[in-house]
């Protein structure tokens, strides 16, 4: 039996996301995303096998060949003249449909490790290239580290030093919008986005409360349209004592809330399930 090829992913939340109106040649939105590692975990594994296969646990309930991770393989295959005989196996924690990029680090974390398999260096333009095709938050999964994303959200412009930040995650029970429901709603309803240069120079400082006064969204109008409790979540989270500041992530129906202390992250995660029957998670971004 082949040794796997293991890599783990954190999840992502977005600082600042700020959709602009039109769509480009792929029917892409131009998008600037500023986003930082936070310490939620899925682990793919990768090994030789006789033919591709993909599998998830927990099961996502879709066919392989329509997941992210399936595409990965495919198109970097193809790109590297191989054949994908390889089996990837996901342990997923990163809840789905949540903003918080679950299987756009899936299928990004695939391609590190099938990189690595074929000796390619995961930032390989023939890599990052496959990654954009896949998906416009996958590049960022390549190399997980607080980035500013230009283009379609795919366009690495700079990297920032790590911060440390204590941070819960809350998302309700309800079903959200998918990106695509999401960002259609933006279409009708969207307003345009605020800059991202001043939560850029904050977080080049390292200045958390000068991030935190700096949150941005301008899709989560579009995700609490689709997901009304959404907006029950954030607006939860800035009443809670030891909350800088909150935020949704991505397209929902995740909520983020960047916290003074450990400690208030765990007290808001801990009421955030017993007294709402919330989802939610205590944890930090990465340095």
């Amino acid at each position: 039996m082949s040794q796997a090829t293991i890599v783990t992913t954190p999840c992502k939340i977005n600082l600042h996301l700020g959709v602009h109106q039109g769509r480009d040649e792929r029917g892409y939105h131009r998008v600037d995303s500023v986003m930082v590692p936070v310490a939620l975990f899925d682990t793919v594994s990768v090994e030789r096998a006789p033919e591709l296969t993909v599998s998830f646990s927990p099961e996502l309930g879709i066919p392989a060949e329509k997941t992210g991770v399936w595409k990965a393989a495919t198109m970097l295959a193809g790109a590297l003249g191989v054949q994908p005989l390889v089996s990837v196996h996901v342990e997923a924690c990163i809840p789905e449909r949540a903003g918080l990029g679950g299987s756009s680090a899936d299928a990004g974390a695939a391609l590190r490790a099938l990189a690595e398999l074929w000796g390619v260096d995961p930032l390989d333009q023939r890599v990052v290239s496959v990654a954009r095709r896949v998906g416009a938050d996958v590049a960022f999964f390549l190399n997980p580290a607080p980035s500013l994303y230009l283009g379609a959200g795919d366009v690495l412009d700079r990297t920032f030093p790590g911060l440390e930040m204590p941070v819960v995650l809350v998302m309700p029970r309800a079903e959200g919008g998918s990106t695509p429901e999401s960002y259609a709603e933006f279409d009708r309803s969207g307003e345009k986005p605020a800059g991202y240069e001043d939560v850029c120079a904050a977080l080049g400082a390292g200045d958390i409360r000068g991030v935190a006064a700096r949150l941005h969204n301008n899709l989560a109008g579009a995700a609490m349209a689709l997901c009304p409790p959404i907006a029950d979540v954030l607006g939860w989270l800035q009443e809670r004592d030891g909350v800088l500041a909150a935020q949704v992530t991505g397209s929902g129906t995740c909520s983020f809330a960047i916290c003074e202390s450990d400690g208030a992250a765990r007290e808001a995660a801990s009421r955030a399930k017993t007294e709402r029957g919330w989802r939610a998670w205590a944890t930090k971004t990465l340095a």
